[in-house]
């Protein structure tokens, strides 16, 4: 069964930062440009999507970097009620 998760980059332009907002549980970034934040994406989204969202069915494969793709889209609004 094939699963979607979605992260997103937000800018924050009083701390000069990306941020991210995403489904992945635990999955928290901050980092100075779009390649630091993709580059934490690959490393980090994998391992907690295995460790906090369980397929129902057995054990998936573990994914590697070379099959994670992430697709980033920039976002330069800052939501005040989040």
């Amino acid at each position: 069964m094939k699963r979607t998760f979605f992260v997103a980059a937000h800018w924050d332009s009083e701390a000069n930062v990306y941020y991210s907002d995403s489904d992945i549980d635990g999955l928290h970034i901050e980092a100075s440009s779009l390649d630091e934040f993709e580059s934490l994406v690959v490393e980090l989204a994998p391992e907690l999507i295995i460790e906090n969202h369980p397929s129902p069915e057995t054990s998936p494969p573990r994914p590697s970097s070379s099959s994670f793709r992430p697709s980033l889209r920039e976002s330069t609004s800052l939501d005040a009620t989040a």
